[in-house]
């Protein structure tokens, strides 16, 4: 028997190298918000202030890619753009990296990843409810799927914690997170063809961290950041470059090269990524019936019938996000 040799050129020239450094990135999140935790008695907002404020050159950055992409990429902004960017850098990288950031404090990581994987069916009923259009069945069944799964994760969790009230509210707070990330997705479409997807990621990233630090600044204390331990700056930094801004630009020259169907079916691999990353870094137990609610979240999610792949001129400008659902 013969295997086809691996050539981590060729992976990169397809597409499949970035689409799994894209999706290691973003598992790794948890893991950096975690291990900060752990360093030191910080709070919510003040490791989410870390983080922006270091990823905010770096989403200038982005924007800089994207000058020569296309067209789109070098539009002039008006007013109703600049609005419409304001408001996604609220719901998106503001509001929903703020709930999780509270709800990680309390529940575990491979919790956390099995609530934020929601946000597809999240997606699907907010647009039911704008079309007045009931899902097909077999959607409704996939998103059955997914919540028994999150329901097998989530008893889990609340038989290993000593403290019930605790885990509901952290489930709570990522619940918010993965309702604001729909509602942030939702608000790309128009954006993204008038844009393109990596200024639009990083205009409205941007945005997103300026509102943190000017939160930070009103509500938080500026100077408390000076005694924080090296370790928790260190976790900061790997969070907005590992996991904040290059598995953004991972992701869009995944989707150039090889689809967004095709991308998205790799970044499934995200909560696997962060289940294993949280057994072995941060020793958290993972049992069967976590994995196995990990595994009915993963299949209810891939049910969910994917849009085409665009075809190769309108895959330069497509979005960098790891679902894409009709």
């Amino acid at each position: 028997m013969t295997f086809p040799a691996f050539s981590l050129r060729q992976w990169a020239r397809d597409g499949r190298l970035y689409a799994i450094l894209s999706a290691a990135g973003f598992s790794l999140k948890a893991i950096f918000v975690k291990l900060a935790y752990g360093a030191a008695p910080v709070d919510a907002l003040t490791l989410l202030a870390l983080r922006m404020g270091i990823a905010l050159p770096l989403f200038g950055w982005l924007v800089w890619m994207a000058r020569g992409a296309a067209t789109a990429a070098t539009a002039r902004l008006d007013g109703k753009d600049a609005l419409r960017i304001l408001l996604l850098g609220t719901v998106g990288y503001y509001l929903s990296s703020l709930f999780d950031f509270y709800g990680l404090q309390t529940i575990s990581s491979g919790l956390e990843r099995l609530i934020l994987y929601l946000y597809p069916t999240l997606v699907l009923v907010f647009q039911v409810l704008w079309t007045r259009r009931l899902p097909a069945a077999r959607t409704v069944q996939a998103m059955a799927i997914c919540y028994a799964g999150l329901g097998i994760g989530f008893v889990h969790d609340l038989a290993q914690a000593g403290h019930g009230r605790a885990i509901w509210v952290g489930a709570a707070w990522v619940f918010a997170s993965a309702v604001t990330y729909a509602l942030y997705y939702l608000g790309t479409g128009a954006m993204i063809k008038r844009l393109g997807s990596m200024r639009l990621a990083g205009l409205a990233g941007g945005a997103s961290a300026l509102l943190v630090l000017a939160h930070f600044v009103v509500a938080g204390t500026p100077a408390l950041l000076w005694t924080l331990p090296a370790s928790v700056w260190w976790n900061a930094g790997l969070m907005a470059v590992l996991s904040t801004v290059l598995p953004v630009y991972w992701m869009a020259l995944a989707i150039q090269r090889m689809g967004a169907a095709q991308a998205a079916a790799i970044g499934s691999l995200g909560p696997v990524l962060t289940m294993l990353a949280s057994w072995l870094v941060l020793d958290e137990p993972m049992s069967l019936f976590q994995a196995g609610g990990l595994a009915l979240v993963m299949v209810g999610v891939a049910r969910l019938k994917p849009r085409p792949a665009p075809d190769a001129a309108q895959a330069a400008e497509a979005a960098p996000r790891r679902k894409l659902f009709a």
